[in-house]
Formats: structure tokens, sequence, C-alpha cells
């Protein structure tokens, strides 16, 4: 009786009109949009409001207002969260070719949210130079944007909703009230393609390199033998053009997500039930903690796609050149030290050393505990920052004799010239009793408790806080909470720590 009722649903979702665009025999472009355009616009419309990863579903609710205001995008309010949080969808146009976008079904997965918002900008400008890309959109197309799915997680910076389930693990039961809507909107549009807007970790790396991958795409498989039918090869052909314009501005920085089909995934049955649908996934980019330059990523591609489809053109692509897209490695850390000395007087070790920083939520803002990943050979993996130097040695850190009333009184020039002595800790008095006032971007570590512990063993899962020396014990760099710091510079960073 449930294959009965799944095979009705399939069958009544893929009788939905997939309207068939011109071969690529035939074919003209009319309207393009090259790389500079497509920074110009994003400059232009960028929106401000959003400058941060771990914005809340607040700004999102009043940001939609705003627009809803203008009557220039339909902004509706399609159901609630678990916890009773709006979640709205966006229209635009009236064309044939229906398009669904949805972001955020992980609340910690916010890069795209922030594209959509700088194309809702777009889309409600006026008499400029874009104008025919919006005529174009707004004919061909039929726009659903689902932005923040999952505000809940939104609202802790957390994968999963609520009820503590994965939403994109969702599909096939729907058993949450959002995996539901997802759904049911699905069902009450059926578009004929669609874009599942997701966030990566950092750690995959494009195969033999120690690029991070900063793109990450995928046409989903339909079924367990990942066959290409015509709604998976459209979906993979929408890709090639995107590839296309992301090797303009991250050459050799993309790469694909696990095509292993998943039937509790929604971009697996989404491509089941007709719609060609493109996963992007948005990774790392070093010097680029928030994501920004990423989101400027985002809203090219989805928008350079978008003005495809509704001409029809990203038929032209060849299928070949998806398959030339390497599949993710998982190859990278933050910190890689290599051949480094970290055993005792009495038994020698040189070894690799790699570190991770996890990141730890305060409000709209966040911290990051260094620990050890891994030790031993690691010739194969790479760090976003690398250290390899014959000689180096562990150097045990100290702290600094003198007491401070408050973090402030520390500047960076101090931190640097504690740091070239070999302190790398100082005692703070007064500290506020939110999270909020112990969060601190200096290159040290601030402490109220009566000792600060300093790395004095390198150990898996141990601290990273330590210095390395030469072999004539003069220190050469510091590793501060996972960060490194090269004593023979002064250079400016991101450092996101917390007064212990």
């Amino acid at each position: 009786m449930k294959f009965i009722l799944f095979l009705s649903a399939f069958i009544s979702f893929s009788m939905c009109e997939h309207p068939k665009d011109s071969s690529s025999a035939d074919f003209t472009e009319s309207v393009t949009l090259d790389s500079s355009q497509l920074n110009q616009a994003f400059d232009q419309f960028k929106e401000p409001a959003l400058y941060h990863r771990r914005f809340k579903h607040g700004t999102i609710d009043s940001l939609l207002q705003v627009h809803a205001q203008r009557q220039l995008l339909t902004i509706t309010q399609i159901g609630q969260s678990v916890q009773g949080r709006s979640i709205n969808e966006v229209t635009y146009g009236h064309g044939d070719k229906k398009v669904m976008l949805w972001s955020q079904m992980h609340g910690d997965e916010p890069t795209a949210t922030m594209a959509l918002f700088d194309l809702f900008n777009f889309l409600e400008g006026e008499k400029d130079d874009f104008q025919e890309v919006r005529d174009l959109l707004k004919e061909k197309l039929s726009l659903h944007f689902i932005p923040m799915l999952n505000p809940d997680g939104a609202e802790i910076y957390n994968r999963r909703n609520a009820q503590q389930i994965d939403l994109n693990r969702d599909a096939r039961k729907r058993q949450t009230v959002e995996g539901k809507l997802l759904r049911a909107r699905a069902e009450a549009v059926r578009p004929a393609y669609g874009f599942n807007l997701h966030d990566q970790n950092i750690y995959y790396n494009v195969p033999g390199t120690k690029n991070p991958v900063t793109i990450s795409l995928l046409a989903p498989a339909f079924n367990e033998a990942r066959e290409v039918n015509e709604v998976r090869k459209g979906a993979m052909q929408i890709i090639v053009g995107m590839n296309n314009l992301l090797q303009q501005y991250i050459p050799d920085a993309v790469a694909k997500y696990d095509d292993t089909f998943s039937p509790r995934g929604f971009g697996d049955n989404f491509q089941i039930l007709g719609a060609s649908t493109v996963l992007i996934e948005s990774g790392g980019l070093k010097g680029d903690p928030e994501k920004q330059e990423i989101r400027h990523l985002n809203f090219a591609i989805i928008l350079n796609a978008l003005t495809q489809i509704a001409q029809g053109s990203y038929q032209r692509f060849d299928v070949k050149a998806y398959e030339d897209i390497p599949f993710n490695a998982s190859q990278l850390h933050d910190v890689v030290i290599r051949n480094v000395e970290i055993g005792s007087d009495s038994i020698s070790l040189r070894t690799d050393v790699a570190i991770r920083r996890g990141e730890y939520t305060v409000g709209s803002d966040y911290f990051v505990r260094g620990r050890v990943e891994d030790l031993g050979d690691l010739e194969d993996n790479f760090g976003y920052e690398e250290i390899d130097e014959e000689g180096l040695r562990l150097h045990v850190a100290q702290t600094a004799p003198q007491v401070l009333e408050q973090a402030g009184e520390l500047s960076l020039d101090h931190a640097y010239e504690l740091l070239q002595k070999g302190f790398m800790a100082i005692k703070v008095k007064q500290v506020g009793a939110d999270k909020a006032s112990k969060l601190h971007s200096l290159p040290f570590v601030l402490f109220t408790q009566n000792q600060f512990y300093p790395t004095t063993q390198i150990t898996l899962g141990g601290t990273a806080n330590f210095f390395l020396a030469d072999a004539s014990g003069s220190i050469k760099y510091a590793i501060v909470n996972g960060y490194v710091i090269d004593l023979s510079k002064k250079e400016p960073g991101i450092w996101k720590n917390t007064i212990l």
C-alpha cells in the first residue's frame, strides 16, 4: 500500500510541465552576464543587514517585511517552525518554468540565505543596466524561494531543528513540520528545477591539492544505481555552467559532493519527483571566516544559472564536463606542523601535528577552541596554514607575571612583546557576567582562574597552546588556541578567543 501511494505521488508530480528548451544546435543566447557584471550587481545589491553567519530569524523576518512593503516580490507565510517562528516563501515572475530554491534547512548553514537576500534586492532594482535580466526572469520563470527553512536551528546556530531532527534526512518519512512543509510546497508548485542550498565543513579539499573546496556542487542521484535520466542530466548541465563561471573566481577550488543515493534526502527526492535539482554546498576559503566572499559566489552562480534556465542555454553544456569535476577529498586541517620534535628526553619523536579549531556559539558571535586533531605521518594531508622547518621543537609557554584589571588593558603590541619573550597567558581580574563579555580578539590567552595550564606535551585531543623553538632555543612561532603567530613579523589577524 505504501508503495502504491508513493508511486501515485511520483506520477502526479512527474507529470507536471517541464518545459523543453531549444536544442544546442539552433540556440541563441540573448541575455548574458559576465563576471564583471555579476560583481557589479553584487556590490550594488548586497544586503548590508547580513554581515556575519549567526544572524537570527528576527533579522530575516524584519527584512522580509521591508520587501513586502515594496510590493515587487510576493511574501507569503507558508507555515511555522516547531517553536512558532514563521517560515516564508518569496515569489517572483509569472513564467512557465517553475524553480524552487530553499536555504538553511540546517540552521548552521546560512551562506546561501545571505545570497538570496542579495538576490531579492537585485530583483527589486529598477531602471538600471540589469533591467533586461529582470525582465527575462520575470517573463520566463516563476521563482519560489524559501529562505531559512529551519529558523529554530538558526536561532542557536544548530544543524538540526528544535526536535533534534536533521531536516535533510526527513524527506521520506516527513515526521517534522518543516519537512512536511517543504514537501507540501513542492507538490503545490511542481517545480521543474530545484536549488538545495547548504554549507559543508571547511575541511574538504580538492583531491591531491591543499586547495579548500570553496564551492561543492552535486546533481543528486534518483536511484541507487546513480543513473542519468533527462531530469538529472539537466541538473548536471546547469552545474557545468556554474563551474565554468566559478573557475574564473576560484580556479581549482570546486568539487562534487558525494553522490551516493540517499532516500531520506530532499535533493534526491526532488530529483525523483521530476525537478532538475542542484545542490550547492558552501565550503571554505582562507581569510573568509564569515563567508562573505563565498556569499558573493553563491549570488553569482545562482543568478547566472537562473538566466541560463530562463533561456534554456544550459542545455548546450556537455555532461562529460560534469563528470570531470573531482569529488571532495577530506584531507584538510586548520594547521599542519611538519617534522616537529615532540618527544621526551628519553625517547625522541619527530612527527607531524594537525590542529583543528572548533567553533562555539555565543549569541550572534563565537569563539574557538584549538585541539590536536591528529599525530603521525600527515604527508598526504594539508593545512590552511602549514609550518615546515627543520629543527623545530615544542617549547612550553609561560604565564606573564603581571595581572590585568580588565582585558582591555592588553594591546596587540603588548601581546606580541610578551609572546616574543615566551609568555602566552595573563590573568585578568574583572570580567563581565555574560558570556559575550568574555570574547576577545587578541592572539593571547586571558584567564581568570588561579592558574593557566599550558600545553606541556602534544597529545591527541589535547590543547594547542605552545611555542615552537629552533635548535638554539630561539622561539619562532606561537600556537595560541590553535592559531599560528609568526613571531618574526607582526601581522593583523582574526582571532576568536574567550577569557578562560
